[in-house]
């Protein structure tokens, strides 16, 4: 394994001092995007990643084999020789197993992190969220936070925080959790809340949290699970799994006509107008971009990618919104790019209030996570059962040794 534990008796930087403002999402990774993730040109994006300045990727054991080929690429000696564990940060989750599975018991979360570990290549992880919390009962949420509490006082976990779909339960559930505990979240994930369709992870929510005393929110899925897409949520894998409601992916395949019109493409629209729109609008719960002036907090987003363009694009579509947020300058080329920038802003801006008036009563719209139906396919005698794999049998020992290292660096940016 790469690196060193943390020391859990050192004091802990807020998170929001450490995190990268830009994260590589690895759901995608997984047959719900791709026929056959194995194909995917894995160790290439992590690599290019790594030296675009993409400091950071989130996985999750949901993901299928997510965690494995993110690992495996992480732990390549093409990769290991240039970038020390150290120098990136690693996000996981914990307690969905399947899509109706779920095992928020503290034997099973201590497993899928030490599992985690194994498949990651790594003697730590730099964030857990509980995963998609809204499926639990709120006392199994709060219980779960607590053992993931406990592996970060052993030094197993950095930073500690819950990840859903539905807003209002995340914010509640952040509330709860710092009362009961007496300590907030290091940081809330909500995905497509955030994109030219869905803008309920705004103000109101961000003030929510702050007074929930969460100290990062972050913002995944800009293209809403490939919602906002050319091809839509009915062509490829999705089509068979995409949660949103027919009507909604017709009026989302009107939009493509109007980035046409306007010379662009959809994907571009919608992940230039999130990309820029959070930076600002979650900079409050965001995290520091060193580039800027005083290293100011940015808003944070996770970006899901597939191949080496869709990566290349992103960051270059990044580079520029971030170009947008600096201050004016002298510098003939800093305040061409910064101005291109801005007028690239109000084009886009243009273009997605166009997009909204097509939207109509579908802008702001949030599907039901879960379902009316829902039922835990985790059979009560299964609960808190894990296989009998050594990997509990592995770490058991290492959870009661005080490791003594430096405190471990914020990720360079």
């Amino acid at each position: 394994m790469m690196g060193s534990l943390p020391d859990p008796a050192s004091p802990r930087q807020p998170l929001h001092e450490v995190i990268p403002p830009l994260i590589l999402g690895t759901a995608t990774f997984n047959t719900q995007y791709v026929a056959n993730p194995f194909d995917l040109p894995s160790l290439s994006i992590v690599s290019r990643a790594l030296d675009l300045d993409v400091k950071a990727f989130d996985t999750s054991p949901y993901y299928g084999p997510s965690e494995i080929i993110l690992g495996n690429a992480l732990a390549h000696p093409s990769i290991t020789s240039k970038h020390p564990r150290s120098s990136y940060f690693l996000v996981t989750k914990a307690g969905r197993i399947e899509g109706n599975v779920f095992d928020y018991s503290p034997s099973w979360v201590r497993y899928s992190v030490y599992r985690s570990l194994e498949r990651l290549h790594t003697p730590y992880l730099d964030l857990v969220y509980m995963h998609d919390v809204e499926f639990m009962p709120p006392q199994e949420v709060l219980t779960a936070v607590r053992e993931l509490r406990r592996l970060r006082d052993e030094g197993v976990i950095r930073y500690v925080g819950i990840s859903g779909y539905p807003v209002e339960k995340l914010c509640a559930l952040a509330e709860m959790i710092n009362t009961e505990t007496k300590e907030p979240l290091d940081a809330v994930l909500s995905y497509g809340h955030y994109t030219i369709q869905n803008t309920t992870l705004g103000s109101s929510a961000i003030e929510r949290f702050e007074r929930a005393g969460v100290d990062v929110v972050l913002n995944a899925s800009m293209l809403n699970m490939g919602l906002l897409t050319t091809r839509g949520a009915d062509a490829g894998p999705m089509a068979s799994w995409h949660p949103s409601p027919e009507p909604l992916r017709k009026v989302c395949q009107d939009l493509v006509p109007i980035a046409v019109d306007a010379g662009e493409k959809l994907e571009v629209v919608a992940i230039r107008w999130a990309l820029d729109n959070w930076s600002r609008v979650g900079a409050t719960k965001g995290g520091r971009n060193p580039k800027l002036p005083a290293g100011q907090r940015v808003g944070i987003s996770v970006m899901g990618i597939s191949s080496l363009a869709e990566l290349e694009e992103t960051c270059r579509v990044f580079q520029s919104v971030m170009e947008g947020l600096e201050e004016e300058s002298l510098d003939t080329e800093q305040a061409r790019r910064r101005q291109w920038s801005l007028d690239r802003r109000q084009k886009i801006q243009d273009l997605v209030e166009k997009m909204w008036l097509v939207l109509g009563q579908w802008k702001n719209y949030s599907w039901n996570s879960p379902d009316a139906g829902f039922v835990n396919e985790r059979k009560p005698t299964e609960i808190g059962l894990t296989p009998d794999d050594g990997i509990l049998t592995q770490y058991a020992a290492k959870s009661h040794v005080s490791v003594k290292v430096e405190e471990l660096p914020a990720v360079a940016t």
